[in-house]
């Protein structure tokens, strides 16, 4: 059976006949408007978010299939979770809390890439990803959630599949990150309050004597590289970048062996 490949990148649920899908399928011969309601019943659940999508066309009887792959499982986190990015210090900035249905829901979306061959060993996984990024899981820092799901506390959530939250889960979550947010803001005032402290007590010293300071005073790093910026290294004067030429003086030096002029 031959067959044609269109691989093209789609936002979820919202795939159109317009470019770059229409014209890519438009010589296949196949019904463009069919093609388009599948791919969106597809990826309806990756709404807001690119996702990669495969149609595979039969050229002899214009049969199709389409197959949809999956964004990051970190991009996935952070929809669900309501929030830009994860946190710059993820084991002490806490930027969302995340319910244990919505990393079932993340597994079973992410399931055809994950390593893991259970829906336990997949939910790891995802939890994994929540830790590196910041994100609590059940109102805790998820390496402590997932302590108690070694113990087998979400063993009967996770067989059940369950994926769906209350209206007043959703409106819980939605307090606690809007909670997390002013607790980082507010965190953030008092550290830069603190290096301007510190430059306003050190002035003139160096960039590197400025950072053993902000360290020494518990300021993370992130907000130094802000406050002091390193500044680009300039090529020597008369030399190309990356060329290692140095100044043009020492061009004028004599070759090996040559006499200096006399000197009047």
């Amino acid at each position: 059976m031959a067959t044609e490949k269109v691989d093209v990148l789609v936002e979820g649920g919202k795939a159109t006949a317009a470019p770059p899908l229409g014209p890519a399928l438009g010589p296949m011969g196949v019904n463009i408007g069919q093609v388009v309601l599948e791919i969106n019943k597809k990826t309806q659940d990756f709404k807001g978010m690119s996702v990669p999508v495969t149609v595979t066309i039969d050229k002899a009887t214009k049969a199709f299939t389409i197959s949809v792959g999956t964004p990051p499982a970190s991009q996935l986190i952070i929809k669900e979770a309501g929030i830009p990015k994860g946190s710059g210090n993820p084991n002490t900035d806490y930027v969302a809390d995340l319910k244990m249905e919505q990393i079932i829901k993340i597994s079973q979306m992410k399931k055809d890439s994950l390593l893991g061959k259970t829906n336990k060993d997949r939910v790891k996984e995802v939890m994994g990803t929540c830790q590196s990024m910041g994100i609590m899981v059940e109102g805790k820092p998820a390496k402590e959630t997932f302590k108690e799901l070694l113990t087998g506390k979400y063993d009967k959530k996770i067989q059940e599949g369950k994926t769906e939250l209350s209206a007043e889960e959703l409106k819980e979550l939605e307090e606690e990150r809007k909670k997390l947010q002013k607790e980082l803001q507010e965190k953030r005032e008092e550290f830069m309050a603190k290096a301007k402290k510190v430059m306003d007590a050190n002035v003139g010293k160096e960039r590197k004597e400025l950072v053993a300071l902000m360290t020494e005073a518990g300021l993370p790093i992130q907000i130094i590289n802000e406050v002091l910026p390193e500044e680009e290294k300039k090529p020597e004067a008369g030399g190309a970048p990356g060329t290692g030429a140095g100044p043009a003086k020492e061009a004028a030096k004599p070759a090996a062996g040559a006499k200096e002029p006399a000197k009047k």
